[in-house]
This record gives structure tokens, C-alpha cells and sequence, in this order.
């Protein structure tokens, strides 16, 4: 039943009580708003709250009504199938109402009802709605300041949506409104500048007898049009036009409008200085001041943004040069005010960063592409690339090149008091701050970011520039300083710098004699000051770490491991990042580490006990995992690495993401064990029970590494223990759910095969069983293909006792054997393993086969997948067995050969009529048998006549899966005496047909047949 006016206080109650902070009142309203929200008039209600002028003073029930009311449109303004949504005669009347209150004087209602507008446009517009930026600019034409900040706002958010619409019907609209909308926005945006410079002035020249209060209201409000108006000309440039760097078509607003942006920032910025007139200004008027900074930082972000998308139209002499020598002298030769303009600042380092990286300023590697007038789009980008080029090396000379690197060394990464404050207070905040804080979010790894571009630009100018500059530092701050001095921070500076571009430096300078000569040297002060050091060299050895030679590592290993080891934990928590890097490295030595490895153990264990904060904890365990993963001597500290573990885990009850760093550390410890991991199966297990418990509350985060570790710790199980053989029917449980970790899954499966044996399969019989039908048949085509092969050495394992309890998991196997594969390598995979495990069984257990292909279930199962009954189904599995033989192993092929010998024995006339094709498989078999089996499976084991290969490195469930494999019952079979005994039983059955098929045969392939039978 629809809604009317007269539901309106009833709706006005229910929101008030939505509000409510007593949840017997909250609860029913919100159940009762929910229940209304299909109903049609819905909408027609909030609005007529929302716009209602006796409701004014009634923010919150308004703020909530126009969310009720965006709901409504996400989710009933589209018509569907199952609901009809709002009728078109209410979707015109809420139209029509939101463009008639568009003089909303509250900030937040106006921002909801934009969002409102915004969401329907993206849905109506223009179909439904062709009059909506028209009626606005209409409207805007007789607008009030706080009206047509109103629309503008509206407008902005409009034009943010609609440019989220990819289709090219909708691509072209977008552009048809920049092209119309976009000289108004123009025009008006440069006349607000205008007047904002202009009452600004008034303001800074008469702060004692200033204007009215009123006066001041409606600048502010042209201020905050300006920016709306601003964050529109911006995304009508971005968003309005493809990008140059495709089309190559010159965007003429960028070139208009970006100077003008440049100018308006070199008008704003005089209104930040501290000068006595500004300063007055700043005090007396922080609204305004406020809005200057927002100003500058905003207008250099667009111009960013228009370099991004349209960096040849942006590369102009007439854009490109001012912009970037602007930028440029700010960096280098800003006045004392913008040093301390911080956000500005970075900005302007962006810019210089995009417009030195800009890969559309370089020459480029693409293909031809003929455009009408028979000059290449190589052609033209290369030119236009040249030419910036040339700008580029006009405003950047070699001199002004070595000063902006000087400048950025020298002033912009030295440490500020701040940041040793910081680092004093806290140094673990001050260590993850350095390492995880955004580029663009401060200005020293601004600076930094900007540097290693440079320097990548021109690493021939700069290297012998940074390495003098190191030198300096080096001279003007011995060893043996304890003072925080300018040389101090300088040498830290220099050390950064060097730091960042190991590649490209390690060209003119050698690690070896820097760490020899001075890094090292540095470590013997021990004096608490030079932390500052000790961390900076901590990273240097991190990032230096392909320099490293054989003579050095020694001592940079013990270096690192020292660091480890000192009272701050910056300096601590840089060694331990930088020792993953060197353990992790391809050129890793054990032979230099192996003595540090007690103390690097114990270093460890103490700094995870002393660290608070989680991104600490993380990287020590991390720096645990990677130990483990490298070293080899772990059993004589297993004892310790136990009662870590145990006292971690416990510790970190609730932190699912320190939990799962530890699973991982766990792992590479059972798997660094090996057959000695059940000396920690006390801790382990309990652990690992948790984890894969699907009950557990952190199950959704834990499940995936605790699978892995359960695969590792039966990989590496000398024998099965109870506790282990009783979590199986875990995995049951998870697979019910989902098979996210079907591929891990699997390969437990395999592991309790293999490890548990009998007992395995005495205890958990019907769980095995329900898992693989639960598997088969709803997993896709690569799931099965890492399926087929565990059900095919559960039955090699048991080959009387399996099939039996299998049947329901067989009978979809001879369904999918049955079924076409269309050309599929993946189902073409599916269908050779599925036929290669219904071989096995024929050979191994002939009578189970023939009584399973006989069951009235069977014909239930391929009836349901739309295949013919009516057919014998061992005749059918002989033609798959015969077409898919060259497709799979070695030890598949013989298996199809003795199956393909065995129905030789068959008392069916149909037999005969296959012989030929039988036969020359069979002997193709035969005669190829003796070199199949001596090359490597596709697994990649390599397996000789000689016996199974054993490896002591290898885990305890690989050698037990070989020596399986070696040891399987088709290898023992000899398929040769078994054609030749079939051969004769099949001729004693048929008499004369036999005969008569035998004579059909082509003499090369019977003269084959007698070399493979050794009856020549």
C-alpha cells in the first residue's frame, strides 16, 4: 500500500526514534523503516521531511531521512525483475522537488541532497532526466552566492559520478557536457578569483574598521564556490577528454587554464607569509587563511593532475616552463614562509617527480601506427617527446641539476628536531613511520622519492656529486663525535643519499672500502647519540646487499647481528630488516653466519618481548621465518624456538595477524626439523588443532596458513601419531564448506594416505569416502586434475578394501570417462585420469569393475548427465581407453594395456571387433615399456629399475611417496605374459571368429605384435 501525506508524522516518528539511544525505542523504528522502504511514496516522504521548512532546526531527522532516502535509490530506483522499483510518476515528482530546493542553507543537508541528485543523474541522465545540467545552469544564472555554491556543489558531484561510467554512449555524453559547461565554469572560476584577491586585499588594509560580518560570510562562501568550481574545471579536463598520450590531439583547456592556476597560486601564496601586513591577516582572519593554504595546495594538485593525464598538451613551452621553474625555485629558493608550508612544498616536488619520470617524455619502444597522413603515431610521439626534451634541458642545466641534488641532501633530508623528538618518545613508532609513511604525505620522503628520480635521470652528473658529498660528511664528522651536531645530521643525510641509489652509485663507489674505512667504524662509538648512525648504517647494509662480497659478509653479518643487539629499538628493529635481506639473498654464506647464530636466536627472542607495537612484532617473525627457511643448524636451538613459539602464541590471543605471521614462522620450522619436527609436536599440535578448526572465531583468518602448516607438519612426519590420525575429519568439515584450499586439501589427503597407511583407513573410512564424492563432481576441471591422482594411490595403496567404499565417486568417474571432452585440454586431462583409475581397478580388482558397471545406480548416475544406458559401459570404457593411451605416464599406458588384455578374456562377440585396436596398443606398449619406465615422470621423480631414489634432504613423505610408486603392483605385472595368456583364452572363447580377426590384421602390425610377444 502506497504512502501518502498523511503517513508523514508517522514517518517523522519512526526517524526520531531511529535516533534513539535506547535500543527498545531504535530497534522497532528501524524495523518499521525498513519494511516501508519498498513501499511506493516512500521517497515522497523523506523528501517532503527533508525539504520541510517547519523542520528546519531538525538536522539529525533530516540528515536522516536523506540517508533512507539514498538507500532507497541504490536499491529500488533501477527497475528489476522481482520488483518494479519506484513508479515513473513519483520518480518525477522527487525530480522535479530536489531542482526546486536547491537553497538548502544547512552544509550537510546540501551535501546529502548533492549525493541525492548525483546518484539519480547516474541512472536517469540523459534518458530519463535530458533537462538536468541545463535547469542548473539556468538556475545559475540568477543564483545567489548560496545558491550557486549549492549547485555547484551539485554539479561537482554529478559530473564525479557520471565520469565513473565507461560506455562509450556514456563517454560521449560526458564530453558533450565538458564541452558546453566548461567556458561558464571557466569565466567564473577566473571572475571568484577576482573578487577573493580583491576582498582579501580589503581586509589586509583595513583589519581595525573591516566589513560586516555579512560581507565576510558571503567571500567566504565565493571561497568555497571557487574551490567547487575549481574541483570542476579539474575533472572536466581529466575526465572530459581522452588522454593526449593515446589520442595525441592537443587539449586546449590545458593549455588555457594552467598558467592562469600558476598565477592564482603566486597570488594566494604573499597572503602565508608572516610579513607585519599578512601576519595581521593570518591572525585576525584564520577562516581565510586556512583557505589560502587549501588554495595553493589544491590549485598544485590539479595542475599534477592535468600533467598525469595529459602530459603533451601539459609539455607545451607555455605550460611546461613556468609551471616547472615555479616548482623548482620553491624547492630550491623558497622564502621563509613556504619552508615551513609543508604541504605546498611537497607538491611542488610531485610535479618536478611526474615530470621527470613521465614515460610520455621519453623516447618510445611502441609499434607503428599509421595515422592519415602517413607519419607514424611513433613518429609523432617521438617528436613531441624530443621537444620536451628540449625544454626539459633548458630549464634543467647540469648546474641547476647539482643544486637541486645539494639542496635535497642538504636541507631536506637532514633529521628536523621534530623527528628527533619523535624518535627519542618513541622510537618504534619512528622506525614504522620511516619505513610505511606515503611519499606524498611528508615532506623528507617527498624529498627523498624526487631524489632517487633524479638521480636515476642522470646518474653521470650526480654520482661523483653524492659520492663528494658523502666524502664531506664523512670529514666533517669523525668517528669518535657524541654530539648531535649539524656534521652529525649531515653525514646521516649523505648516508641516506647513498643509500637510496645503490645500483646506479656502485659505479663510483666501493662498498667494500666504505664499510671497511668508515661505516664499520662508526658501530665502535657507542655513545647513545649515534643511534642516529647505527640505524642509518643498518639500512645501508640492507639496501647495499648485492655489493656485498665474500671477503665482507663476515663482518657485515657480525655488523648486523651487533646492531641487533643495542638499546634502541629503531636501530634494532633497521638490523632486523636488513638481516632479511642479506639471509634472503641468493648469495646468502651459511659457513660466515653460522657462529652468529646463537646470539641472532637470542637477539630475536628478547626484542620480541621488548617491542609493542604489532608492525614490530611482525618483523621480527618475519626476520624468525626467513632464519628458518635458510639456516640448516635449527634442531640444537629447537628447545628455545619451542618456548618462543609457545609464549608467543599464547600472547597473541585476538591478533589474527600476528597469529598468522607465527603459522608461517611455524611452518619453516617443521619444515627446517624434518624428520626430527615431532620434538616439537607439543607446542604444534594444539596450535595447529586451533587453526583448523572452523568453530574457532579466527578461523576465517587463520584457516589458510594453518592448512599449510598442517600439509608441512605430515610431509615431514617420521610416522603418524594419534593426535595427528584425529584431526582428518577436520578437513572433511572445511571441504563441506567450501573448496577455497581444495589444493592443499588434496595434498593432505595424499600425506594421510601415505603416512597413515591402514590405521589411516580403518579410522576414518566413511569421512575418506564422503570427501572425494563431496569433491568430485562439484569441483571444476582443475580441481580434479589435482583429485584424480590421490584417488588413484588410494587404490594402488588398497586395492580391494578402496573401491568398494568409493563406489558413488567411481560411478561419476565412469560418467565423466562417458561424456565428450569438446577439445578441452582440461577435460581431455580429467578423462585419461579418470579412465587410468578405472584401468587400475579392472586390473587390480577385476571383479569389483565389472560388478560396478553392472549397478542399476550407475545408470541412474549417466541417465541424470544426459548419457545413453543402453549401451554395454566396459565396451565403452575399452574405446576411451584405446583413444586416450598416447595422452598419458608411462605407468598409465601400461596400466590401459593390461586393462585392454584383460577384456581379451571377455565372452563378447564386440571384443572381437576391437582385437586389431587392442593388439596394436599392446604391443605398442610392450615395445616402448622398457624406455618409458626409465624416464622421469611428469611429476618430476626420477625413478630407475635399479629401485627407488632416496634423498636425506628430501621431506619424509616424498621418500615414502616414491618408494609407493616404486613399489606399485602394475610395475611387478608383465604385460607381455599377460597378452599372450589372454590371447590364447580370447581364441579358445571364439574359435574360428578368432581366427578370422587375426587374419584381418595388417601383416606389419601382426609381425609386431610377435617381436613385442617374442614369437618370432
Amino acid at each position: 500500500m502506497a504512502l501518502s501525506a498523511s503517513d508523514l508524522p508517522t514517518m517523522y516518528s519512526l526517524l526520531a526514534n531511529s535516533l534513539s539511544g535506547d535500543e527498545s525505542v531504535r530497534k522497532p523504528a528501524e524495523s518499521a523503516l525498513s519494511q516501508s522502504e519498498s513501499r511506493p511514496g516512500f521517497c515522497s516522504c523523506l523528501m517532503e521531511i527533508i525539504t520541510a521548512k517547519d523542520l528546519v532546526s531538525q538536522v539529525d531527522v533530516r540528515l536522516m531521512a536523506s540517508v533512507y532516502f539514498k538507500n532507497s535509490i541504490n536499491r529500488y530506483w533501477r527497475n528489476r525483475r522481482d520488483y518494479s522499483g519506484i513508479t515513473n510518476e513519483e520518480k518525477i515528482h522527487l525530480r522535479q522537488k530536489l531542482l526546486s530546493h536547491l537553497r538548502e542553507e544547512n552544509y550537510q543537508i546540501a551535501q546529502m541532497l548533492a549525493v541525492l541528485i548525483s546518484k539519480i543523474a547516474r541512472i536517469d541522465y540523459p534518458k530519463e532526466w535530458p533537462d538536468l545540467i541545463s535547469v542548473l545552469a539556468q538556475q545559475l544564472q540568477s543564483a545567489d552566492i548560496l545558491t550557486s555554491h549549492r549547485i555547484f556543489m551539485i554539479l561537482f558531484r554529478i559530473l564525479k559520478e557520471l565520469s565513473t561510467k565507461r560506455l562509450t554512449s556514456d563517454q560521449k555524453n560526458y564530453a558533450e557536457i565538458s564541452s558546453h559547461f566548461f567556458d561558464y565554469s571557466w569565466h567564473l572560476w577566473q571572475s571568484d578569483v577576482q573578487t577573493i584577491l580583491h576582498g582579501f586585499s580589503a581586509l589586509s588594509q583595513s583589519l581595525s574598521s573591516g566589513p560586516s560580518e555579512k560581507h565576510h560570510d558571503d567571500l567566504y562562501l565565493t571561497c568555497e564556490r571557487w574551490l567547487l568550481c575549481l574541483k570542476i574545471i579539474r575533472q572536466l579536463i581529466i575526465s572530459g577528454f581522452p588522454s593526449d598520450s593515446k589520442s595525441l590531439q592537443e587539449i586546449r583547456p590545458v593549455k588555457e587554464v594552467s598558467p592562469v592556476l600558476l598565477s592564482a597560486i603566486q597570488s594566494f601564496l604573499p597572503y602565508c607569509e608572516t610579513s607585519l601586513i599578512y601576519l595581521s591577516f593570518q591572525e585576525q582572519h584564520t577562516k581565510f587563511s586556512n583557505f589560502v593554504k587549501r588554495a595553493c595546495v589544491k590549485l598544485m594538485k590539479v595542475l599534477v593532475a592535468i600533467q598525469g593525464r595529459h602530459p603533451y598538451s601539459f609539455g607545451d613551452k607555455c605550460v611546461l616552463v613556468p609551471v616547472m621553474d615555479f616548482c623548482l625555485i620553491k624547492i630550491t629558493d623558497p622564502e621563509p614562509d613556504v619552508i615551513s608550508f609543508e604541504h605546498f612544498l611537497i607538491q611542488c616536488m610531485v610535479m618536478v617527480k611526474s615530470i621527470l619520470e613521465c614515460k610520455d617524455y621519453k623516447p618510445s619502444l611502441t609499434g607503428r601506427v599509421m595515422n592519415d597522413n602517413g607519419i607514424t603515431l611513433e613518429q609523432m610521439k617521438k617528436s613531441v617527446s624530443n621537444s620536451v626534451v628540449g625544454i626539459l634541458s633548458t630549464l634543467l642545466p647540469s648546474e641547476r641539476i647539482v643544486r637541486l641534488c645539494n639542496i635535497l641532501i642538504r636541507r631536506y633530508f637532514v633529521l628536523t628536531t621534530r623527528d628527533l623528538e619523535e624518535w627519542y618518545h618513541n622510537p618504534e613508532s619512528f622506525h614504522h613511520e620511516q619505513d610505511m609513511v606515503q611519499w606524498t604525505e611528508k615532506l623528507r620522503p617527498c624529498a627523498e622519492a624526487l631524489y632517487i628520480v633524479l638521480f636515476e635521470n642522470h646518474s653521470q652528473l650526480l654520482g661523483p656529486i653524492v659520492v663528494s658529498i658523502l666524502q664531506e660528511a664523512m670529514n666533517g664528522c669523525p668517528t669518535s663525535v657524541t654530539e648531535i651536531t649539524p656534521g652529525l645530521l649531515l653525514k646521516d643525510a649523505a648516508y641516506s643519499a647513498a643509500g637510496y641509489v645503490y645500483y646506479e652509485l656502485s659505479n663510483y663507489l666501493s662498498f667494500n672500502n666504505w664499510f671497511n674505512n668508515a661505516l664499520s667504524r662508526e658501530l665502535i662509538n657507542d655513545h647513545p647519540n649515534m643511534r642516529i648512525l647505527h640505524r642509518k648504517v643498518a639500512l645501508i647494509l640492507g639496501q647495499w646487499v648485492s655489493e656485498i662480497k665474500d671477503d665482507t659478509k663476515r663482518a657485515v653479518y657480525f655488523a648486523l647481528v651487533r646492531l641487533l643487539r643495542e638499546k634502541d629499538l629503531a636501530v634494532r628493529l633497521a638490523a632486523c630488516r636488513s638481516l632479511c635481506s642479506l639471509i634472503e639473498d641468493a648469495n646468502f654464506s651459511e659457513k660466515y653466519f653460522s657462529d652468529l647464530l646463537p646470539i641472532c636466536w637470542d637477539s630475536c627472542f628478547n626484542l620480541v618481548e621488548e617491542v609493542q607495537e604489532f608492525d614490530s612484532k611482525v618483523q621480527v617473525l618475519n626476520l624468525i621465518s626467513v632464519l628458518l627457511a635458510h639456516v640448516k643448524e635449527v634442531v640444537p636451538f629447537a628447545d628455545k624456538l619451542v618456548h618462543f613459539f609457545q609464549t608467543v602464541w599464547e600472547e597473541s590471543s585476538g591478533e589474527s595477524l600476528l597469529q598468522i605471521q607465527l603459522l608461517i614462522a611455524l611452518r619453516n620450522f617443521v619444515t627446517a626439523l624434518g624428520y626430527q619436527s615431532p620434538i616439537c609436536y607439543s607446542m604444534l599440535l594444539p596450535i595447529l588443532q586451533k587453526g583448523i578448526d572452523i568453530n574457532n572465531p579466527d578461523e576465517l583468518n587463520l584457516l589458510e596458513d594453518s592448512m599449510l602448516l598442517w600439509e608441512a607438519t605430515l610431509s615431514h612426519a617420521p610416522s603418524m601419531v594419534p593426535q595427528l590420525l584425529g584431526y582428518f575429519p577436520c578437513l572433511l568439515e572445511i571441504m563441506e564448506r567450501s573448496f577455497d584450499h581444495l589444493q592443499v586439501a588434496v595434498s593432505i589427503i595424499e600425506g594421510y594416505i601415505i603416512l597413515g597407511g591402514t590405521e589411516f583407513l580403518n579410522m576414518h573410512t566413511s569421512s575418506v569416502a564422503k570427501l572425494l564424492d563431496i569433491i568430485v563432481g562439484n569441483v571444476n576441471d582443475r580441481g580434479l586434475i589435482s583429485t584424480l591422482p590421490v584417488i588413484e594411490l588410494l587404490i594402488q595403496c588398497f586395492p580391494l578394501e578402496v573401491p568398494p567404499l568409493i563406489s558413488s565417486t567411481l560411478q561419476k568417474l565412469v560418467a565423466i570417462c562417458l561424456s565428450g571432452d569438446e577439445g578441452d585440454p582440461s577435460k581431455t586431462t580429467v578423462k585419461a585420469s579418470s579412465a587410468a583409475i578405472l584401468a587400475r581397478i579392472l586390473v587390480m580388482n577385476t571383479n569389483y569393475l565389472a560388478q560396478l558397471t553392472s549397478e542399476p545406480s550407475l545408470a541412474l548416475v549417466l541417465h541424470k548427465t544426459g548419457l545413453p544406458t543402453e549401451e554395454n559401459i566396459l565396451l565403452c570404457l575399452v574405446d576411451v581407453w584405446l583413444e586416450k593411451v598416447d595422452g598419458v605416464t608411462s605407468i598409465q599406458r601400461k596400466t590401459f594395456g593390461l586393462a585392454l588384455s584383460i577384456i581379451l578374456t571377455l565372452r563378447l562377440p564386440q571384443v572381437l571387433d576391437k582385437l586389431d585396436q587392442i593388439l596394436s596398443v599392446c604391443t605398442s606398449v610392450i615395445l616402448g615399456e622398457t624406455e618409458d619406465l626409465t624416464e622421469g615422470e611428469s611429476s618430476g621423480d626420477n625413478m630407475s629399475s635399479s629401485g627407488p631414489q632416496t634423498d636425506d634432504s628430501l621431506p619424509t613423505k616424498e621418500i615414502r611417496r616414491r618408494q609407493i610408486k616404486y613399489s606399485d603392483p602394475i610395475n611387478q605385472l608383465s604385460l607381455e605374459n599377460s597378452v599372450r595368456e589372454n590371447l590364447q583364452t580370447c581364441a579358445a572363447l571364439h574359435g574360428e571368429s578368432f581366427n578370422a580377426a587375426i587374419a584381418r590384421m595388417h601383416p606389419a602390425a601382426f609381425s609386431q605384435l610377435k617381436q613385442a610377444l617374442k614369437m618370432v
